[in-house]
């Protein structure tokens, strides 16, 4: 069944392109995704990004229980901050999800989870929470995702635009920090974080907005008024590739292991007590037969290389590519793939082969830009 975002019929009237992904009916773009792209990267732009899970998580021993969970030692996390990535694992090490989580005080919660898992997260966390013996008063798990959005302010001219929403302290905040209850245009919002999934949080320029439904309505309005350029998830897609983010589904599923993903960011290496978390140790002890690697390619081959594209060393098929597509930025192919771990060599080439003919690729570590 597909759903629609809340916010659909005002991304429709703001020139939106609605579309399916992951079950949710959205906008992949508003005209232009290059253009999109550059605007996120050069100026401002707004992106409704409510298709993600949104979590309320309360109770005396919610902090407890997500530590058993997640592949980060939350002990580390102050309040008023987020951890993230975190990683959901089966019990073999195999990844279920990347989440945000924020850490309002020790019994109250949030997480942010991917569009494809926002039911299938939940439930397994049900499971969990079941398994490990506690009660719905321990841990109480809200999903929120329909009654709330999301929505994100990113590029270098977004603080104008978020001072233009009438946010007070968030030029305070520190990446991956956030404030509770702020006002937002004169109402109250859930959060407003210093994130994003753009690259542009990074740069300092990236912010996140979690309210209600209505409440949303008028920022996104507001934004594009205080000059955001609406922006799709075509243009999403484009900007994570050129940073090397990782998409679940495509680069990442329950047959791949953190150590093997290089996903560094999401562990707490030697964290043993969370769902899987001794299988990604042994991973990390034995070694990994294959690596996550980037690859790109030369200015002027428009073949973009796509998801199980073979990768070649000579004439010996060596991986695969998980996400490929175009950098407005860096004007050329770029991909994410794997590669055996005999030849993961940054910095040296191999040959990728899209619609039968091989293209010259080199192999960098992300991000690419």
């Amino acid at each position: 069944m597909v759903r629609e975002v809340p916010l659909l019929e005002t991304q429709k009237k703001l020139g939106g392109n609605p579309g399916e992904f992951a079950g949710w009916l959205t906008s992949l773009d508003y005209g232009n995704p290059i253009e999109e792209h550059l605007a996120t990267r050069n100026a401002v732009t707004v992106f409704d990004v409510s298709h993600m899970g949104r979590y309320v998580l309360k109770g005396p021993k919610v902090f407890e229980f997500l530590q058993k969970l997640v592949t980060k030692d939350l002990s580390k996390v102050k309040e008023s901050s987020m951890s993230g990535p975190v990683l959901l694992l089966n019990e073999e090490g195999g990844i279920i999800d990347d989440n945000m989580l924020y850490r309002v005080k020790d019994d109250l919660w949030l997480a942010v989870v991917n569009a494809p898992n926002v039911e299938s997260d939940l439930e397994w966390m049900l499971k969990w929470r079941e398994k490990l013996g506690y009660t719905p008063s321990d841990v109480d798990i809200q999903n929120v995702t329909h009654d709330t959005v999301l929505i994100a302010i990113q590029g270098p001219k977004a603080p104008e635009v978020m001072e233009a929403l009438e946010v007070k302290g968030f030029e305070d905040l520190k990446i991956l920090q956030f404030l509770w209850e702020p006002e937002v245009l004169g109402k109250k919002a859930t959060l407003v974080s210093r994130s994003g999934w753009t690259g542009e949080e990074v740069r300092s320029y990236g912010y996140e907005i979690w309210t209600t439904i209505d409440h949303g309505r008028e920022i996104l309005l507001k934004a594009v008024e205080a000059g955001a350029k609406p922006a799709g998830l075509i243009a999403r897609d484009s900007l994570r590739l050129e940073m090397g983010y990782l998409l679940v589904g495509s680069d990442m599923d329950e047959s791949t292991n953190p150590i093997e993903v290089r996903y560094w960011l999401a562990l707490t290496l030697g964290k043993t007590e969370c769902v899987g978390c001794d299988k990604v140790q042994e991973a990390y002890e034995k070694g990994v037969s294959r690596f996550r690697v980037g690859l790109k390619l030369k200015k002027g081959v428009r073949k973009i290389p796509r998801h199980g594209d073979k990768v070649y060393a000579g004439n010996e098929v060596v991986g695969y590519v998980t996400s490929g597509g175009y950098s407005p930025l860096l004007n050329r192919a770029i991909a994410l793939a794997y590669v055996k771990s005999s030849h993961a060599y940054i910095g040296f080439k191999v040959n990728v082969e899209v619609r039968g003919k091989l293209y010259s690729a080199k192999i960098q570590d992300p991000p690419f830009i």
